[in-house]
């Protein structure tokens, strides 16, 4: 047996600034093996991840039966491209149309695939159901949204960085103020295909919508026969308190997007998912991915969703999300603005004027991985099978972190 040989945590950091692009500028970490809840660096130390993979590690590091599902596949099939059928893809696309209640699905890799995806389904749609002119569709999105890191998508972006240097951009798309439904309402043209949103905007800093406004979004989308799409990509799977944030509210999208969790916290699994007169317009040669369903990745999408339902992480995370939340709030901390969550999804904003540096760093000190999103705020999405006792030691730390703000 072949191991690639180990670094030292210094080591590793030092060649992938040398050798990688630096699109991303890491935690001082270096993670070498990780485990339920926790993750240890190269000296020992262990971490509690309150990133969580940026929600993607919904059941926790390597949990034990989807490995054991990876394991027996592997000695099976693992790509086969779409050329074929597989008994395995089959199986993921009943168990997550199940899942998520859905018609349909078109399973990809990545969360930006996905968006990408279900512009291209909107589009056609608009072009052959709706009886849009050809190339006059526009899908409305929100002002602070994050949907995926492609041209297309930044091309829509209200963040600066993610599109200066990086034009021209698709048109198509027009932006307005994040839970404004007067702002939504205003911006529908007899062009308009869809509307693209998050029903909670994660990295923008954990921003809501006001209550109703997800039912009162439904509403309107039927009023002017446009389409709703939902990116529950960081939202989706149990995160929330509910399978998808959408149950919050009678807010049942024509289609959905998802990643991460999908993934079991093992490998990048996407899909979109919808009603059958909308996933219907694509034709064979439309659209497509090497390896998008593949064998492996359907089968640890569908341990990663009956570990979910078997587990009841949808009720877990709405206890333990309520209990960090309040915990937070009754910390009653001077540097401390807002906390805002929904589940295991919780923002902890602090005031501007808050070393968010020093912060980060004390939280390190402490054994919790987070990392501030927009709007100074930190957020706190550990795995979903965080228990009593672990929550309890989480809170004490972020406790103690907030010491070094006064």
């Amino acid at each position: 047996m072949h191991e690639i040989a180990a670094l030292s945590d210094a080591e590793a950091i030092e060649i992938t600034e040398r050798y990688g692009a630096h699109n991303y500028h890491p935690l001082h970490v270096n993670l070498v093996r990780a485990d339920g809840v926790y993750a240890w660096d190269g000296s020992g130390k262990r971490y509690l991840d309150c990133i969580g993979s940026y929600s993607a590690v919904a059941n926790g590091h390597l949990s034990p039966f989807i490995i054991g599902v990876i394991r027996q596949q592997m000695e099976k099939i693992t790509l086969t491209s779409r050329a074929v059928y597989t008994s395995e893809l089959a199986l993921f696309l009943k168990e997550v149309c199940e899942f998520t209640n859905m018609d349909m699905a078109c399973p990809m890799n990545t969360g930006a695939e996905a968006v990408e995806t279900a512009i291209k389904f909107a589009r056609k749609w608009a072009y052959t159901v709706k009886g849009v002119p050809a190339d006059r569709a526009e899908i409305i999105t929100a002002d602070g949204n994050f949907h995926g890191r492609t041209t297309t998508i930044i091309g829509f972006s209200t963040e600066a960085q993610y599109k200066e240097h990086f034009g021209p951009f698709t048109p198509g798309f027009l932006s307005v103020p994040f839970g404004d439904l007067a702002a939504v309402e205003a911006a529908i043209t007899p062009n308009t295909a869809a509307i693209l949103l998050e029903p909670i905007q994660a990295e923008g800093g954990i921003i809501f919508p006001p209550d109703g406004f997800m039912a009162d979004l439904r509403k309107l989308c039927d009023r002017h026969r446009v389409l709703l799409i939902w990116d529950e990509i960081q939202t989706g799977f149990c995160r929330t308190g509910k399978r998808f944030a959408w149950e919050h509210e009678d807010a049942r999208p024509d289609l959905m997007c998802l990643g991460k969790a999908l993934g079991g916290g093992i490998m990048p699994v996407s899909a979109v998912v919808g009603s059958r007169e909308v996933i219907s317009v694509f034709k064979p040669g439309d659209h497509g991915s090497t390896f998008g369903g593949n064998p492996l990745a359907a089968v640890v999408a569908i341990a990663a969703m009956r570990e979910m339902t078997k587990l009841d992480l949808a009720g877990a995370s709405a206890r333990q999300g309520a209990k960090l939340k309040q915990a937070l709030i009754d910390l009653n901390h001077p540097a401390v603005v807002d906390v805002r969550g929904r589940g295991l999804l919780v923002g902890l904003e602090v005031h501007e004027d808050t070393d968010t540096k020093r912060l980060t760093e004390a939280f390190l000190n402490e054994g919790i991985l987070t990392k501030e999103t927009r709007s100074h705020t930190f957020r706190f999405a550990p795995p979903l099978t965080i228990d009593d006792q672990e929550l309890d030691a989480a809170i004490g730390a972020i406790s103690r972190a907030l010491k070094v703000c006064g």
